[in-house]
């Protein structure tokens, strides 16, 4: 088989699948999407599937930009914003319903939000896009929605918050993954909030999260009893500063049909180092569009000049009508409160005093005016469609202009106390500029104004960031005492540093960058050849170890040579010296001594550790490499055996040779089959012209193979023990490289022939 061919096709269409799921949410375009439902009274089922509140599917068709898909599930989406009063309902579609693994470019399931409640029609996308910038969040963009060949309207397409968007986001798919979505929404209630109301057994939670993963009510009581009850813990088990992106987007996007309204509309994914990261979700009424509570001053609403002036801090410097433990218990530090509000610093000159929304909002204005025309199931007028951007429209409530809004907004947020009077981080350097692992990084930060400065650091993003203290008293590498220079030490894993500062004064902390931590520095090291090498591998596993999704794969062991923790950030596995970068590591650590497994299976559609390359039987080469495309350790190998591994002996250092597998382990306890010269292999004449001369001597039964180039079986033929002589016939052999294999029990012997 062609493994080198097809491992370039896999790549090819993963590379295309990546960008086409980028792409099929871009906002330069509006998506055409027509279902066609099996039967004719499908609003009738789906009616009656909503008000039972059964969230089984219907079946359908579905074209989606021309491409027809069939047997796909079709049923509502959301709370509010469907009724069976209504043409123009919210949908959820759900690709491969019936059919396994159908997806339209890596995407198996769309989400399209019916704009209600929002005359501008662009609420959503356009805050989708400003989170998008600060955190993980849905990608969104337009499409024009056909029912049975029926135009229904204009809808919002987000996309879904699924082990797609997991895998993309955290590089895990299994973790635990929790919604705040209340059956009920109790309009003077807490609702999703994470206060510890409920009491102690899970069961009484049931109701109010929406559980989305196989197992976690566990996990979700410890984070609320944490946040509730241990607040000096909450960074073990709560992402902090997503927690405060998310506060900080929300407020200023006036967003509150979110958890700093109604306590609902987010989702918390627990991450591999155990603490649970808030995602926005449903933002079809940011910008004021909802108004009805905040469970502070405002619990029974508020105006839209109140809008403009809603106090970022309400639940600390105010009451909680009704708990807001995710607010008030963050906020009782005066850290996170800086941090918060330097959050909002962020955002509101990047986008608002910058007046990048605006023309953001113009843009789509211009891409979407013809389909709001065209859609007469609106929920507004198209009159009111023109003016929203700018001005108030008024109909069961009033919509705030965009424009209007945000530039109240941003005028009392930039004037608020805690937005001024940063310090500023002037510059940044760093010594060694190369360093090596083991090597001490001096990373030094000038910082005017500042009374306390602290390093995050952390080792690719297989690691969580570590905070340090950095000091400008001429200690530990600072070199002069109250200069301004503030100082920190790292000791460097030989691959790249990810890292920010934050630095505050009594009034008001900074970041930089600006968008820590979901943007941050970085620092290139370099690993020393023999750090990190591939130690074992088996290019014929039909029965020795399967991978978690019970397949016998190829496999690669890797090994940590060295004396510190190696990051995989930044470095390359390939078996093609003219493509090095063929496929990048995970970004994962190996600790001192230690082995990581990498299946080389091309099965790109399983979890991180799944190689885009499988190995060829019959020989070839490896290498590990880093950005410069420096090989730090390669393996060249000859035909394999069945189950027999290929391994370094002594382990991490020696020669290879083949052994018994000793998977994820040192292999100085395995055994080493039995030697070469117990099998002779000559051939004769090479470069050959036209008949090849085969020589066997084995002791044991053995099989003669000729692979082309590509690794193709051109010839195949079993012999007896003793001395075997084959005359073997070229002329009909394209011209290029063979290798002629001999395979007993045991042993393993090749030659590389040229036919001329």
């Amino acid at each position: 088989m062609n493994f080198r061919f097809l491992s370039f096709i896999l790549t090819f269409f993963f590379t295309l699948n990546v960008l086409a799921q980028n792409s099929f949410y871009a906002t330069n375009s509006i998506r055409d999407l027509k279902i066609s439902f099996y039967q004719n009274n499908w609003d009738h089922i789906l009616d009656s599937l909503y008000i039972k509140g059964d969230r089984e599917r219907i079946l359908a068709d579905i074209l989606i930009d021309g491409i027809a898909y069939d047997s796909v599930g079709v049923r509502y989406k959301g709370y509010s914003s469907a009724s069976i009063n209504r043409l123009k309902n919210p949908f959820n579609i759900k690709l491969d319903y019936k059919l396994k693994d159908q997806n339209h470019l890596g995407i198996d399931k769309l989400k399209l939000s019916n704009v209600f409640q929002d005359p501008s029609f662009i609420r959503e996308v356009l805050s989708y896009e400003i989170i998008r910038q600060y955190m993980p969040a849905s990608e969104a963009n337009f499409a024009n929605l056909y029912i049975n060949d029926t135009l229904i309207g204009l809808y919002s397409n987000v996309e879904a918050v699924n082990k797609e968007f997991l895998e993309k986001h955290f590089t895990s798919t299994n973790n635990v993954l929790v919604k705040g979505n209340p059956e009920e929404v109790d309009l003077y209630g807490e609702n999703s909030n994470l206060s510890n109301t409920p009491g102690i057994d899970t069961l009484n939670y049931a109701s109010l999260y929406a559980l989305q993963s196989d197992y976690g009510w566990a996990e979700l009581y410890g984070l609320i009893d944490t946040l509730n009850n241990y607040q000096h813990a909450l960074e073990e088990v709560l992402n902090i500063d997503r927690t405060l992106w998310m506060h900080a987007l929300n407020y200023t996007l006036v967003n509150f049909d979110s958890y700093i309204g109604y306590a609902q509309n987010y989702y918390l994914y627990q991450d591999n180092f155990g603490r649970f990261n808030p995602l926005v979700w449903d933002l079809n009424m940011s910008f004021g569009s909802f108004r009805l509570a905040d469970a502070s001053t405002y619990y029974d609403g508020f105006s839209i000049s109140a809008a403009k002036s809603m106090d970022p801090l309400a639940h600390y410097y105010g009451t909680s009508v009704y708990s807001r433990p995710l607010l008030r218990n963050v906020f009782e530090s005066s850290r996170h409160r800086k941090m918060y509000l330097a959050h909002i610093r962020t955002i509101v000159e990047e986008n608002f005093v910058s007046n990048f929304y605006k023309e953001r909002a113009e843009e789509l204005y211009t891409l979407i005016d013809a389909s709001v025309l065209a859609d007469t199931n609106k929920f507004y007028s198209y009159s009111d469609f023109q003016n929203n951007l700018y001005v108030t429209v008024s109909d069961f409530i009033d919509y705030p202009g965009i424009v209007d809004l945000m530039e109240g907004r941003s005028a009392y947020l930039s004037s608020y106390n805690g937005y001024l009077n940063a310090p500023k981080i002037d510059s940044l350097k760093y010594l060694p500029l190369e360093p090596i692992a083991g090597d001490t990084i001096l990373i030094s930060s000038h910082i005017s104004d500042a009374s306390d400065a602290v390093l995050a650091f952390r080792h690719g993003a297989s690691s969580s960031f570590e905070k340090y203290v950095m000091n400008d008293f001429g200690l530990y590498g600072d070199s002069v005492s109250s200069d301004g220079w503030f100082t920190a030490q790292v000791v460097s894993f030989g691959t790249q540093l990810e890292y920010y500062i934050y630095a505050e004064n009594d009034s008001a902390g900074v970041f930089s960058p600006k968008r820590a931590a979901y943007e941050y520095h970085t620092i290139n090291g370099t690993l020393s050849r023999g750090d990190l090498v591939i130690n074992e591998l088996m290019a014929l596993n039909t029965a020795s170890v399967r991978d978690t999704n019970k397949d016998f794969d190829d496999w690669i062991e890797l090994y940590n040579a060295s004396p510190n923790s190696i990051s995989l950030s930044g470095l390359f596995l390939s078996d093609d010296l003219t493509s090095l970068s063929k496929w990048a590591l995970p970004d994962v650590s190996i600790k001192a001594d230690d082995y990581l497994i990498i299946w080389a299976d091309a099965e790109i559609n399983q979890s991180q550790n799944h190689a885009i390359f499988k190995l060829s039987s019959s020989g070839e080469q490896l290498f590990i490499s880093d950005a410069n495309s420096y090989i730090l350790d390669s393996v060249t190998f000859t035909a394999q055996l069945e189950d027999i591994s290929y391994g370094r002996i002594p382990n991490g250092i020696g020669e290879f040779t083949f052994i018994s597998p000793t998977f994820n382990s040192s292999n100085d306890g395995a055994s080493i089959l039995p030697s070469h010269s117990d099998l002779i292999l000559k051939t004769h004449p090479n470069p050959v012209d036209k008949n090849l001369l085969i020589t066997i001597e084995s002791q044991t039964e053995s099989s003669l193979s000729v692979y082309d180039a590509l690794g193709k079986t051109v010839y195949s033929k079993p012999f007896s023990a003793g001395i075997i002589e084959v005359e073997l016939s070229t002329i009909n052999y394209k011209p290029g490289v063979y290798f002629v294999v001999v395979k007993t029990e045991n042993l393993v012997s090749n030659q590389k022939i040229v036919k001329l």
